[in-house]
């Protein structure tokens, strides 16, 4: 894989990624200036300072810098103080110490070797790493890559997930993955009888397993809607989402004004939308963080967020302000659950995807490789699906024509190459005068690399990877590739094949949530409504829901993972290993402390006296039902003990409502337990 944190090099071009040129303003690109163009990747945004930042309407605010009226910043009196501000103080030293307890080297239990990091064990210390959410990793080609002579350097999300398993940490998780399974007639019969094996700390309870995989975060609501309609009826529900009603928040995205307009409307519009502060592919990621927190369409949404991965096209790149929106609805959303031949035909003619990969840049005369390269690396077989460089520039070559004019898909009969070619199996003459014909011929060519044995190998071994475990294991793989050829690519009977499957069920606890699934599930986890405090004051030109939303996706940024964030087309990681940051896991735990004192008044807040209805009277019997409410399941004793240390008192002390005063504390200590760091 490509270090994660620079563009990736193509090895016979010396200078580097062909990256995006400026569009005009109608949206394609003069093919005929002479103009010198630098390439590259935009340049990403300036990144805060380390240590904790306050987040307010216009991003990081500077060290010390007040935030204005309804910014994001602590409130007057005392607070929970942050992990990087423990300084030399005995107290928050064995605060800190208990919270790495629970948050690091109690997760290896959990099947992940989160206490192997020397980042982690620095917790102990006080000298804890930098905030690197995704680490360096680089990997050269080898004999093995498509021609054994040059292979590209920019990875396959499988290749990428793989990169990092090969380490010494990735070998223990092998060791503690499940090895096989079988078939049954239903997801519901899978779970019955299926026996788990592996060491974790996670309930063994389906239930909580299924939504710990297929949403964002259990919640109680939903544990109690899958107890009582059944596992088959709940599933079968999530994959007709069209079905489920909209929530309120997701009826307050029309405050994302932006959201409603068509690339057409958006380019005319640009003025008017920076006058106000609308930034459009800011809001689309907005957009996305919302429906993960509120959405019931939970199985959807995390499909959405698989693919986007996948067929990863970044929210931030030139262009990406105009159609960014488009290719999430038209391509992403309107395929996620449908097939994905359809899903990669249509990425293929849209303009997010032809701007993003320079393929209007090409031309019979000219040709750029880049999307060629990427449909086939990246998109469809896999950077060991069997294709070669040659394959690659044949593909290139049929390719061509392809661009965009006043912000729609064109095809440019006039730029595309005429003439044989044979790409990996498919072969067509391609000596078609007619546009329409000549364009259809990348479509079948685009269909045929989406439906090849390579590529249902290719989505089975991610999709296993982001449902099952880190090392997924073959049987699983095989049977969902299969599912995936006899159903032409359909995704839902693949889907109903891995629920199905007894991997799924035995795979508990083998999945660590990346950055973003951390701060997202915490939201859920704590019932933060979308709705704004009493007290909120803040800028009249955007709604709160929108600033709020802002402010989250600034957090997810400071993290390092937010939705359409890798500026790379390979997308984020989804194994462990890629995002063993300490600074990271301490980030996330101070925004839950944040969260819990209800400092982002863009939202409304249970009070944490009020998490639990009932609460017992005894600080142990509290500490449980506190942790069923957040994790929905008791923790062990070992945790327990570590929680109460934290809060200062005896199991058998009694307690008010309030835990002494140490509610808060206590909730976000659950918070950074294993059991919330799983899925």
């Amino acid at each position: 894989m490509a270090d994660l944190n620079v563009p990736p090099r193509r090895p016979q071009d010396d200078r580097g990624w062909d990256g995006y040129q400026h569009p005009h303003p109608d949206g394609y690109r003069d093919l005929d200036s002479a103009a010198a163009y630098g390439g590259g990747y935009p340049a990403p945004g300036a990144h805060p300072a380390s240590g904790p930042q306050w987040v307010g309407p216009n991003g990081f605010a500077p060290a010390g810098h007040p935030q204005p009226a309804g910014g994001y910043g602590p409130p007057p009196g005392p607070a929970l103080p942050n992990l990087d501000d423990d300084g030399d103080e005995a107290p928050n030293r064995g605060r800190r110490r208990a919270l790495a307890t629970l948050g690091g080297v109690a997760v290896v239990a959990g099947g992940a070797a989160f206490g192997l990091s020397s980042q982690v064990r620095g917790l102990f210390t006080g000298d804890a790493g930098a905030g690197d959410a995704t680490g360096t990793v680089t990997t050269d080609g080898n004999s093995g890559r498509p021609s054994g002579q040059q292979p590209s350097t920019v990875r396959t999300y499988t290749e990428q997930n793989e990169s990092y398993m090969g380490s010494r940490a990735g070998e223990a998780l092998k060791r503690n993955a499940p090895s096989g399974g079988r078939l049954h007639a239903s997801p519901a019969a899978a779970a019955a009888a299926t026996k788990v094996t592996v060491k974790t700390v996670l309930a063994k309870d389906p239930i909580r397993h299924l939504l710990s995989r297929t949403t964002f975060g259990p919640t109680s609501k939903m544990m109690a809607e899958v107890k009582r309609v059944g596992i088959d009826d709940w599933l079968r529900g999530q994959l007709e989402p069209e079905k489920i009603a909209p929530t309120k928040a997701e009826l307050k995205l029309a405050d994302l004004t932006s959201l409603k307009l068509s690339p057409t409307q958006l380019r005319e519009q640009r003025e008017q939308l920076s006058d106000k502060g609308i930034d459009p592919a800011r809001e689309t990621v907005d957009a996305t963080i919302a429906r993960q927190i509120w959405s019931d369409r939970q199985l959807f949404e995390v499909m959405v967020d698989f693919w986007n991965d996948f067929l990863h096209v970044a929210a931030d790149f030139d262009g990406g302000e105009h159609y960014r929106n488009a290719f999430d609805r038209d391509v992403v959303r309107k395929h996620a659950l449908g097939n994905y031949a359809d899903m990669l035909v249509a990425a293929n003619k849209h303009p997010a995807l032809l701007l993003y990969l320079n393929q209007v840049d090409s031309r019979k005369d000219a040709v750029n490789e880049n999307l060629a390269r990427e449909n086939l690396e990246l998109y469809s077989v896999g950077v060991d699906g069997g294709y070669t460089e040659k394959d690659v520039r044949q593909a290139a070559l049929l390719q061509t024509g392809r661009g965009v004019a006043d912000g729609k898909y064109r095809f440019f009969p006039e730029r595309h190459y005429l003439g044989k070619v044979k790409i990996l199996g498919f072969s067509h003459a391609n000596n078609s005068n007619d546009p329409v014909a000549a364009d259809k011929v990348i479509d079948s060519y685009i269909r045929y690399i989406a439906l090849h044995p390579s590529t249902a190998r290719y989505v089975a071994q991610s999709l296993a990877t982001r449902f099952v475990s880190d090392t997924p294991p073959k049987s699983v793989v095989d049977r969902l590739a299969k599912a995936y050829t006899t159903n032409k690519g359909q995704i839902r009977p693949v889907l109903a094949t891995l629920f199905s499957s007894s991997e799924f069920w035995a795979a508990v606890g083998q999945k660590v949530r990346r950055p973003m699934e951390y701060l997202v599930a915490t939201y859920r986890a704590l019932g933060v409504g979308p709705d704004a405090s009493p007290d909120y004051s803040g800028d009249a030109r955007r709604t709160p829901f929108a600033q709020g939303l802002r402010q989250i996706q600034d957090k997810m940024r400071e993290l390092g993972q937010y939705p359409m964030g890798k500026p790379t087309p390979d997308g984020y990681a989804d194994v462990y290993l890629a995002w063993t940051s300490a600074g990271t896991m301490i980030d996330g735990w101070n925004e839950a402390g944040d969260l819990l004192g209800g400092w982002r008044k863009q939202f409304t807040y249970v009070k944490p006296e009020k998490l639990v209805a009932k609460p017992p009277s005894t600080a142990g019997a509290y500490v449980d039902a506190l942790a069923k409410r957040l994790v929905q399941q008791k923790l062990s004793a070992k945790e327990k003990k570590l929680v109460l240390a934290v809060a200062g008192v005896a199991e058998n002390a009694p307690v008010d409502a309030t835990f002494n005063g140490a509610i808060a504390a206590v909730a976000r200590t659950i918070l950074a337990s294993p059991q919330h760091h799983l899925r």
